[in-house]
């Protein structure tokens, strides 16, 4: 076959390294692999890899103990595999022929000035074909020969791509830095500072698995010496679920305001659950159908220390006592937003000096490892019993770290924990 028409030929092939077509409608083909018959594979696997400059795509021995050696240039799919026939055989008769492979490069003239420099053989410089291509035939060691060759299409082809690319790359970089951006800002939406109480001491932390995410956790100032805590876990994950936490986030922080500036009277007793029916009527009337919340919001009262709590669908949080007796504080309601028609109740606990509460979110539980095991709530009830003597932040940051060393390197999912300490 002449070299216009290979070049005609492999002018409809893409350049690029891998051309499936998500639209095609039978199966996909592509063509794998091209035997080429040398003397002696590592003479020719030095030349591939010395002076063409290709990679290696295969090198191990065969069930017969033959070498399959294989290589392919820097961009394709395509490879060559190197066989060395038996002397004397049929095949062995091939070796010193034209292959009828073709290359397509950008550029024939300037890999032609490359490859010479590394010793390549070309028979006569790149000859300019009458349909406009430009192409050249060059030897390996054992007189194989092949085509090198180029036209308009190619290079337009390839340009295109290039363009493609730095509009792809400009597109990822912008993106990343818009993430980064709302990483920023949802940062700023969790606590800046921990007001210090007279009874309780406590701290909290959220390790975001994405960019943004859906948890949430808060301290809020109740008035009259009542302090909130705070954690929630948004439906969904990434960017959606970030939007919802911070709707979540503004409609609780209104509200608390709004409550801790009215004058006691014996109906604020009732103001976590009037409080919560009103988040659960924003939060139904300003997300999607689908969207909900876990919630588990708490008042604690600084001079009583007693906490007034409402886990509406959340994970319990654990309060050890000060003797190490474990008290889970269960769900007393369902979800956030997911229902108009609503009902939440109030649990109560009375504190006592000593006494640890760790509220969580299903990250820190649902971590798992390499064996696809979960931390689960045991393993962190016992990091939370060896480690009760430290402090509330040095606690937290224990907890956080257990889960972490546990399940690796690999963050699925949010870590959020409260962690409150009775003085």
């Amino acid at each position: 076959m002449s070299s216009p028409a290979l070049s005609r030929i492999a002018s409809h092939h893409q350049a690029h390294r891998c051309s499936f077509h998500p639209d095609r409608q039978d199966l996909y083909l592509r063509l794998g692999t091209v035997s080429v018959f040398v003397r002696d594979q590592q003479r020719s696997l030095r030349f591939y890899l010395d002076q063409l400059g290709f990679d290696l795509a295969l090198d191990r021995e065969s069930s017969s103990g033959e070498r399959l050696l294989a290589v392919a240039p820097p961009d394709g799919t395509a490879m060559l595999t190197l066989v060395s026939p038996r002397l004397g055989s049929e095949v062995y008769e091939l070796l010193g022929r034209p292959t009828q492979i073709a290359f397509l490069t950008e550029n024939v003239f300037g890999k032609y000035e490359e490859w010479s420099k590394r010793g390549v053989t070309f028979p006569r410089p790149p000859q300019i074909q009458p349909c406009g291509s430009v192409s050249a035939t060059f030897q390996d060691p054992d007189g194989n020969t092949f085509t090198l060759t180029t036209d308009e299409s190619v290079i337009r082809e390839l340009e295109e791509h290039r363009r493609e690319h730095v509009e792809r790359f400009e597109a990822e970089r912008r993106t990343a830095q818009e993430l980064e951006h709302a990483r920023e800002v949802q940062a700023r939406l969790f606590p800046q500072t921990t007001p210090p109480l007279a009874t309780l001491q406590y701290d909290g932390m959220c390790m975001q698995a994405r960019s943004v995410g859906g948890d949430y956790y808060d301290f809020l100032d109740l008035g009259r010496r009542r302090f909130g805590l705070v954690i929630s876990d948004i439906s969904g994950k990434g960017t959606a679920a970030a939007l919802l936490m911070a709707n979540l986030q503004a409609h609780l922080r209104n509200l608390c305001t709004i409550y801790s500036s009215r004058p006691f009277t014996p109906f604020a007793l009732e103001q976590p659950q009037r409080l919560l029916h009103a988040i659960n009527r924003l939060f139904c009337e300003n997300t999607a159908d689908k969207a909900y919340a876990t919630l588990f919001f708490s008042e604690y009262d600084d001079d009583s220390r007693r906490l007034r709590y409402a886990n509406c669908g959340h994970l319990p949080a654990l309060l050890l006592r000060n003797d190490n007796a474990l008290e889970r504080l269960d769900s007393t309601s369902t979800v956030v937003g997911l229902f108009k028609d609503w009902e939440c109740a109030v649990g109560e606990r009375q504190l006592f000096a000593g006494d640890t509460v760790v509220f969580y979110t299903d990250g820190v539980t649902e971590s798992f490892n390499a064996a696809g095991e979960q931390f689960g709530e045991e393993r962190l009830v016992s990091a939370l019993r060896r480690n009760r003597q430290l402090e509330s932040p040095e606690l937290l940051r224990s907890l956080v770290q257990e889960v972490r060393r546990f399940s690796g390197d690999q963050q699925h999912d949010d870590i959020t924990l409260i962690v409150a300490k009775c003085r």
